[in-house]
């Protein structure tokens, strides 16, 4: 496999076996003994970077985990199970490890937990800042503001509005392109758009959330590096917590004389 680049799936199978744990010899022998069907030390050699004195570490690895039978003939022959029994060996390994984390981490958590989170924390990254702005959507009790830009409204973040929306809590959306502000609409009927002060599409603002006043996030496209054409940017993003925190205080002023009056109606 030394003529393999990253997108061959050779390439691409031993990578995320070593994220599952495995050693380097051991996902390349896995993956060789894969594409042979069973084979000896030096078929996997012939056709993988392990040296043939390495793949027998690298079989009883691979035998530990439940990856490979031995069979002790002469030479030794050795078989990998299948892909798909592989493949939801390590789904459950993975599931199992997740929830003893996410047990671990909640026995270290404070008992009561602070409803404010002083000053005005940083995070960067799309996928960092969705996730941190649907942990606020999905603990959403009374309204929920809401303005983007079109390349940033994701599938996953309108079904947590619309499940917002299914339990009461009133969406406002803004800054949308007018396509977009129609697909919240079809998909969330009860959203109420409303002007913004800003053309957002024209700025290099991501998005602006503020919900049931007293948790907000505000984030930035950024270029990821200077030799980056303009249209390919990351994120990053300022959010704040509790009614007195200075970055929902500051946001909760400027919305409030656009939204008050709707609020009153």
């Amino acid at each position: 496999m030394s003529q393999n680049t990253g997108d061959e799936p050779e390439s691409r199978a031993a990578t995320q076996l070593e994220a599952f744990g495995l050693s380097a010899y051991a996902a390349r022998t896995f993956v060789a003994l894969v594409s042979l069907g069973d084979g000896t030390a030096q078929d996997v050699s012939d056709v993988s970077e392990v040296p043939r004195t390495r793949v027998y570490d690298a079989a009883a690895e691979l035998r530990d985990r439940g990856l490979v039978d031995v069979q002790h003939s002469s030479p030794r022959r050795f078989v990998a199970i299948s892909a798909e029994t592989a493949g939801r060996r390590f789904k459950q390994d993975y599931v199992h490890r997740a929830n003893e984390l996410t047990d671990a981490l909640d026995s270290l958590e404070p008992k009561t937990l602070s409803s404010e989170q002083r000053g005005v924390w940083t995070v960067t990254g799309r996928e960092t800042i969705t996730e941190r702005l649907l942990s606020f959507i999905e603990e959403a009790t009374d309204e929920i503001v809401y303005m983007t830009v079109e390349a940033l409204l994701c599938e996953t973040l309108t079904d947590a509005l619309r499940a917002a929306s299914d339990r009461g809590v009133m969406i406002r959306v803004a800054g949308m392109s007018p396509a977009a502000t129609a697909e919240i609409r079809q998909s969330i009927p009860n959203a109420e758009p409303f002007d913004s002060l800003w053309d957002w599409s024209d700025m290099p603002a991501g998005r602006l959330s503020m919900i049931d006043q007293e948790k907000t996030l505000a984030s930035v496209l950024v270029a990821e590096d200077g030799t980056e054409p303009p249209g390919h940017r990351d994120e990053t993003a300022i959010w704040g917590t509790g009614e007195t925190n200075s970055l929902v205080m500051v946001l909760k002023a400027i919305f409030t004389w656009q939204l008050d009056g709707n609020r009153d109606e």
